[in-house]
């Protein structure tokens, strides 16, 4: 057993895959880790059952040797003095006892280990984790979830699939491995958070493997980071007071009061406040600024708020039915269009994918599927971004007929040329899955983004929603005020640049991150070249239909 449990060790330590590396940025590939664990949990159980079974033969052997040997010692010679005692005894001593020993040194958990080295291959790594947990951070900040309820599983618009609710809890390990994990990268801000959790819910007499003691040294360095300092110097005295000997404890403690009482005097005060008792919530303390200056605005809009949509506005918002300017193929069953915005035009077609053809294009996509890139203004090379967390695959109408279709379908309803558009391009969201606002068009700094392509600019997007998703995953756009949910089977349509060719800059836009559920959308970016006569240019940016 003791060997078995090495080996276990050594392997799961060992588990990465240069290949499949950053599994968390898609669910869809996910799932597939689902069925291999399960496969793993029927082959752990043999092994425990082949163990049970060795036990059991060893207990059995032990039992009846005890007798005999408690019998054996009282009268040595007595005993061998009957003939075929003494017979008996050599044959244990060469014969059986060279059985027991084979018997305690087969291993029943080869068929375990062989069966950990097939799947470990496909194995999420270390920045897997980390980009899972991440992920969870960044849920937290975007939907306004404290730690408890996040770690309670309870999360805004969960549904139950096939009559079943899957809550799942983080345990305090788990919520002291969060903090860590912020801590480690000098993000105190949700290492207070999550430190205080696992502090609550061990305080609570929840069952952990970490140390009170732990918890309280990582918190009490975070909060001091935080700039509390009399809640620092609070923590820290628990820390000495269930850990007197703490290697760093007692000097943490005298350098916070010292620091402490040097505020005091500056302020001219003699005495400080007692430490705010009260938990530790979202707004205790000031989220850090990052890089993105619209960041307030795009997560109130992935929560739903701030959306500008007034009853004047959605008074010139209508439906229609859309035949392509008496395009054949729309003639008979034209496609239903909405109006999902009025200035920019942002429309929404009804039934533009069917069932049939989502998982037609899932399916075609998912072995392709691989972390989702973004161009670099400077060199137009493709490149992993990290406010870009989802995977993609591009597919060509030769692929499959419902590609040539698809790719047809939306040239008849746009009425612009996709032969110089770029590829369908299918993408998956993951954990926590993402892409902070951003420009479809290449900006006037970075002309040469869309040059090797020889097609323009990218005149146009046209984005299906291959998925409903329980709750986040919109579309916004942050400088007007938009929301836009994702509706299996539809698309939204818009154009990025105005008939002069000058890029729209009203049209950036995110996709939220993905709280429950998963997303899966396809995008066609149509370029300027060939629509010379689809969409005369203008004068004026003013001209944009």
């Amino acid at each position: 057993m003791a060997t078995f449990l090495v080996l276990t060790l050594l392997t799961l330590s060992s588990v990465s895959s240069p290949v499949q590396a950053e599994i968390f940025t898609s669910i869809g590939q996910m799932t597939d880790l689902i069925f291999a664990e399960r496969e793993l949990v029927q082959s752990l159980k043999e092994y425990i059952e082949a163990e049970e079974l060795k036990l059991e033969a060893v207990k059995s052997w032990a039992n009846k040797l005890d007798m005999l040997t408690h019998a054996s010692t009282s009268d040595p010679e007595g005993f061998l003095a009957h003939p075929v005692n003494a017979y008996k005894l050599m044959k244990r001593l060469n014969t059986e006892w060279s059985d027991l020993e084979s018997l305690v040194l087969q291993d029943p958990s080869d068929g375990f280990i062989s069966n950990m080295s097939v799947h470990r291959q496909y194995f999420p790594d270390e920045e897997d984790e980390k980009g899972a947990a991440k992920a969870l951070l960044r849920l937290q900040d975007t939907y306004k979830l404290d730690s408890e309820s996040f770690s309670k599983g309870k999360l805004p618009g969960q549904r139950q699939h096939s009559g079943v609710r899957y809550n799942a809890e983080l345990t305090v390990d788990d919520c002291f491995d969060m903090g860590k994990l912020a801590y480690n990268e000098n993000d105190h801000y949700h290492s207070v958070l999550w430190m205080q959790q696992a502090l609550r819910q061990m305080d609570s007499g929840e069952d952990a493997k970490t140390a009170k003691a732990d918890i309280l040294d990582y918190l009490s360095y975070s909060v001091y980071q935080m700039g509390d300092l009399p809640r620092a110097i609070e923590l820290t005295r628990r820390l000495v007071a269930i850990d007197p000997s703490h290697q760093r404890a007692g000097a943490n403690l005298r350098y916070f009061e010292r620091l402490l009482s040097k505020e005091l005097r500056d302020r001219g005060r003699s005495q400080q406040e007692p430490a705010d008792e009260r938990p530790i919530q979202l707004d205790t303390y000031e989220r850090p600024k990052d890089y993105l200056p619209e960041r307030e605005v795009y997560e109130a809009l992935c929560r739903g708020e701030g959306v500008k949509m007034t009853p004047k506005r959605r008074s010139r918002l209508f439906c229609r039915y859309q035949d392509g300017n008496r395009n054949p193929r729309l003639l008979l069953k034209p496609m239903k269009e909405e109006d999902e915005w009025d200035s920019p035009h942002i429309v929404r077609f009804l039934d533009a994918l069917s069932d049939e053809e989502i998982e037609k294009i899932k399916e075609l996509a998912k072995p392709n599927l691989a972390r989702a890139t973004v161009r670099d203004p400077n060199t137009g090379v493709l490149t992993v971004a990290h406010y870009r967390v989802s995977k993609s695959a591009w597919l060509e109408g030769e692929d499959d007929p419902v590609i040539a279709r698809v790719n047809q379908r939306i040239e008849d309803v746009t009425g612009l040329s996709v032969n110089t558009a770029e590829l369908l391009q299918v993408a998956n969201y993951g954990v926590g899955g993402q892409y902070e606002p951003h420009y479809d068009f290449s900006r006037k700094d970075e002309p040469d983004a869309f040059k090797s392509l020889g097609t323009g600019n990218r005149v146009a997007t046209f984005l299906n929603y291959m998925s409903d998703v329980e709750a986040g995953g919109a579309t916004v756009f942050p400088d007007f005020g938009a929301a836009i949910w994702p509706r299996k089977g539809t698309a939204v349509f818009w154009y990025n640049l105005f008939r002069s060719g000058e890029g729209d800059y009203r049209t950036r836009h995110a996709a939220c991150p993905v709280l429950v559920g998963s997303k899966w959308v396809s995008n066609k970016w149509i370029h300027e070249r060939g629509q010379e006569f689809r969409r005369p240019c203008g004068l004026t940016e003013g001209d944009r239909s």
